[in-house]
Formats: structure tokens, sequence, C-alpha cells
């Protein structure tokens, strides 16, 4: 996502049940399903949302309301042709330039796709195993590389890129990630990001030489202070974190300084297929209403979770 010029409200809590807005139609290729979806972006102005449909090697454009969404990049099936992609995991919308930015993920690259030439398209980062990426309004990548086990900030035309996350070798220690995944940044360009084997969040201050732990970090599982692999991340307006807790099936909330978490979208339904329950949770993302959007994706589907005003 990119930085939003709305922050999530704190003290929010959102419906049980979720409305379907993007497949869940089964898994497939048709213009009313989605295969294994990761990343997504809210577009506010345009009242759509971006996905990344993993193994249909697509980005599908969904308008909110359709039965069916439109392929924007990809969709030419797999391969590294500069009008392919490879199992892609997240997706911005660049709003400055109109195009998408993508972490075409199996082709170890980022990429951008016009949303006014289907023929524009460029490389912008090569050789990296992206999974998540954000942008600042400086048009700044921030970029997660779990092979690397790090995260990297890539100024405007720059061809290395600055770790600012991680270094490079995989642990458990406050300096380090294993297999990071999405990611966060606030105004401050403090990074949060999703350690995914570590089974935790990281907080890294700018220019900081390690991470502090803000949700997890006591080993997998499922009680209230631990994770089991967690994906999309949110933070809001005082700094508590929401994370995707993937194989928990539930997206948790820990207030700033909690040593335990609660869960706010999925607490006690367990794994499935109802508008109760998820399976899988990946990236997730918020309108400017507050309301959750979440990447159901072993349910190939996106859910909306309204908020709550009673």
């Amino acid at each position: 996502m990119t930085f939003h010029r709305h922050q999530l409200k704190a003290n929010l809590k959102w419906k049980a049940n979720a409305q379907t807005i993007a497949g869940g139609n089964g898994k497939g290729n048709q213009s009313n399903q989605l295969d294994i979806p990761l990343g997504i972006y809210v577009d506010n102005r345009q009242h759509a949302i971006y996905v990344t449909d993993r193994v249909n090697h697509r980005v599908v454009r969904w308008k909110l309301g359709d039965d069916n969404g439109q392929v924007v990049a990809g969709g030419n099936g797999r391969g590294d042709r500069i009008d392919q992609l490879n199992g892609p995991s997240d997706v911005i919308v660049d709003e400055k330039n109109k195009s998408l930015i993508i972490c075409d993920q199996r082709n170890g690259r980022v990429v951008q796709w016009s949303l006014e030439s289907q023929q524009d398209k460029q490389i912008l980062i090569h050789n990296l195993d992206c999974w998540g990426l954000m942008m600042n309004d400086d048009g700044d990548l921030f970029v997660s590389d779990f092979e690397r086990h790090e995260v990297k900030k890539w100024r405007k035309g720059e061809t290395e890129g600055t770790v600012v996350a991680g270094e490079n070798v995989a642990g458990d220690r406050l300096n380090q990630l294993n297999t990071p995944t999405y990611l966060f940044v606030d105004r401050h360009e403090t990074v949060y990001v999703s350690d995914g084997e570590n089974h935790r969040v990281m907080k890294w201050m700018k220019d900081a030489k390690e991470g502090i732990v803000v949700a997890g970090g006591q080993g997998e599982g499922n009680s209230s202070n631990q994770l089991s692999y967690p994906y999309g991340l949110i933070v809001n307006e005082v700094g508590d974190v929401y994370v995707a807790d993937g194989w928990n099936a539930r997206i948790m909330c820990w207030h700033v300084g909690s040593k335990e978490g609660r869960a706010v979208v999925v607490s006690s339904n367990g794994g499935g297929q109802g508008s109760n329950q998820l399976r899988g949770p990946r990236g997730f993302s918020f309108d400017v209403e507050n309301n959750l959007y979440v990447v159901d994706s072993w349910n190939h589907r996106i859910q909306r979770f309204e908020v709550d005003q009673s």
C-alpha cells in the first residue's frame, strides 16, 4: 500500500460477518474467480480494489459492486517477458504516475505497469525476492526481500537501495529477520514488518540498527501472545498494530506496549468458508470509512468487514 492520506482510526470494531466483494466462486481463471490471491490495494477515488491473483499470474481490478474483475496487468500466462508476471505477491497504485507497481515475486523483480497505456511497462528493481512493498509521498519504495531477510528503501531511480531492516542473514535476534512478508511504513519512516518464520511483527525506527518486537515473538502458536506466519499489516493512528495471523485464520490487534493481542476479525470460528470465517488471510487494507478488506487467500475471495457502529 501507499501512505494513506488518512489513518485507520483507533478503538474500532468490525462486524463479525463479511461480504464477499471479489471472487468467492471457487478457484479458477474466469473473470469472476481468483486463485490464491495475496496482495490488495484499495483505490478510494475509483471505488475499486486491485488484487494480485497469484496462480493466475495477473493483477485484477474489481470495481466495488461488480460481479467480475478486469485484468490490468499480466494475464498472459506465467513467464518473465515484460508483458508477463510470475506469482505476483503485492501491488500498489502510483497515483501521480497513474500506474501499478507490482511485486513480481517469482520473477525476482518489481515492475511498473501503466494504467493508461498497455504498452507502457518497465522493470524498476531487479534481482530481489520481493513479497511486500509500500511507497512514500516522494515516490521512494520500501520492499521486503524474504530471500535476503531484509527490507530495503529504494529512492526513485536508485539501483542499489538501502537496508532499513534486517541484515541479509536469517535469524531471530533483534537485528535480524527470517522470511519477511508484508510491511507498513508510517510518515516518520518507521518500518513495521511481518517476520514470517519468527512468527512476530518487528518495528524498526528510522536509522535504527535493530528492531522492537511489537506482536508475537513467543514462538508459533494460537495463544493471545502468539502468531503463526503473520502476513498483512496495518498500523493505526495511535500505533496499534493489526496483523493477518495467516495460519490461525484471524486478524489480530496488538495495542501499543501490550504483550498480548486480541482477535478483531474471526476469533473462535476457526478456518472455513463461512461469512465469519477465513482460510489463510494474507494482505489486507481499509477504505476511507475504515472498513477492512481482507484477502481470504485459500477461499479465493476478498472479504469486506464493515465497521460496527453499534
